[in-house]
């Protein structure tokens, strides 16, 4: 096939990606952008490489019974719900199979051991409205700023009215905020990289977060306009240094109001400061909460461990249940944040170590433990230091099913831990992410 070539596709089944996956006339895989499963698609190739093509689809010749009408005007266009045009139902079984495929291929399961291993898909959101944050995207040119949406390119940005996955009742901060900025940056030189904004619908909290790096700022007229336009209860300044893939945290400037953000997970209150990561949906990160608890049952005469825990979503309910909790996070910001939630819940039981999980890994014989890796998963020492524990049980929560996949296969090749149950969750509707939570128990 030669670049721009038009192809005819029958669309076979969605990718853990924004497209599509198709195959041509000489048996060859096609990703296809705009595209879902089951559509009959007129495409062009954009990208030939030896083993597979990427097309776009100019055209649906005949409609997929799963396609349906977006919800959001902008779907096409912007690259936050890139399977907007699936049916949910779809969106939902594409994703289980998705998990199956990974334990199957990945961590050579077998396709039959795998799908017994996964549970139903759990939906614990409306897949509309769902979002507690986004991120605008900025660009530069002539000495004016654009804020919108990140479109399905990499440098593209969208001018939207309001976003359709962000909690209904602030869907129309996106352009309050753009356009407050946009004003401010009429008078004032702004070199903004991104700007954040988090909502809670339970304590009505809203935060603005503008990325950029140190230098001068007009702090107090950003703080004002942004006010005018959305009245939040924080907005703060984030500064960061370094080259663009490895930018690091120089200081955090508190521009008005608390200075962090607060939301409600299920009875625990807690405050996140703008750097930390905080799960994207509130009732989502409740039912992970549960699964985790239901999973491991701690009780007060047992000792846990909770690896890579963030702010505490996890920390803070397992204190409340097992006798002690050490909590080890690796993000400054993050342990910041967590040792003050636990202040402010008044626990005592927990030692929050700052620091990678393999270097600072707990001396301790743990009775249950939570992991809740990045993207990467687990390091390989870090699997075999978990499988050298004695904990009757580990629960693993993963936002990418291949990486699980990778660490389930090194549990198993240890022998001490075998997976009995793999949970998916669906914290992303309209999108091909998807959560899991998996109970390891010893083999």
């Amino acid at each position: 096939m030669s670049q721009q070539q038009e192809l005819e596709l029958t669309v076979e089944r969605m990718s853990y990606g924004p497209d599509a996956i198709a195959h041509d006339a000489d048996g060859k895989t096609v990703f296809v952008s705009g595209a879902v499963a089951g559509d009959t698609v007129r495409a062009l190739v954009d990208r030939e490489e030896d083993r597979w093509s990427h097309a776009t689809s100019v055209e649906v010749l005949t409609p997929s019974s799963d396609r349906v009408t977006p919800a959001c005007p902008y779907a096409s266009v912007c690259g936050g719900c890139p399977w907007a045009a699936l049916s949910y139902e779809a969106q939902a079984a594409a994703k289980r199979a998705g998990v199956v495929d990974a334990l199957a291929r990945v961590g050579r399961m077998g396709a039959r051991r795998a799908e017994a291993l996964v549970a139903p898909l759990v939906s614990p959101s409306d897949p509309w409205g769902y979002r507690n944050k986004v991120e605008l995207a900025v660009t530069h040119e002539g000495g004016r700023i654009s804020l919108g949406m990140h479109g399905r390119g990499e440098k593209d940005v969208v001018k939207v009215k309001s976003c359709a996955l962000l909690d209904r009742r602030h869907a129309k901060a996106v352009n309050a905020v753009a356009g407050a900025l946009g004003y401010l940056a009429g008078s004032h030189h702004l070199e903004l990289e991104r700007v954040g904004i988090r909502v809670s619908l339970r304590t009505r909290e809203v935060e603005v977060a503008l990325w950029d790096r140190p230098g001068g700022f007009p702090r107090a007229q950003a703080a004002k306009v942004l006010d005018s336009a959305l009245s939040p209860t924080s907005v703060v300044r984030v500064m960061q240094k370094g080259p663009a893939k490895a930018r690091k945290i120089a200081g955090v400037e508190r521009l008005s109001g608390a200075g962090s953000w607060g939301e409600l997970v299920g009875t625990e209150r807690m405050r996140v400061s703008a750097p930390s990561f905080f799960q994207v949906n509130t009732r989502g990160a409740e039912k992970l909460v549960e699964l985790v608890l239901d999973a491991l049952q701690p009780t007060e005469d047992e000792e846990a461990m909770d690896l890579y825990c963030g702010a505490g979503t996890f920390t803070l309910p397992l204190a409340r249940r097992a006798g002690f909790v050490s909590a080890v996070e690796s993000y400054g910001p993050a342990v910041r944040d967590l040792r003050r939630n636990l202040e402010s819940a008044g626990l005592n039981n927990v030692d929050p170590i700052g620091g990678d999980a393999g270097r600072e890994f707990p001396d301790t014989d743990a009775d249950v433990i939570v992991v809740d890796p990045p993207r990467a998963g687990l390091a390989e020492d870090v699997v075999r230091r978990l499988s050298e524990q004695p904990a009757r049980a580990i629960a693993y929560v993963s936002c990418d099913p291949a990486t699980l996949a990778r660490d389930l296969a090194r549990f198993e090749a240890a022998g001490t831990f075998a997976p009995k149950r793999v949970t998916p969750v669906d914290l992303f509707p309209q999108t091909f992410h998807v959560e899991t939570v998996t109970l390891l128990e010893r083999s």
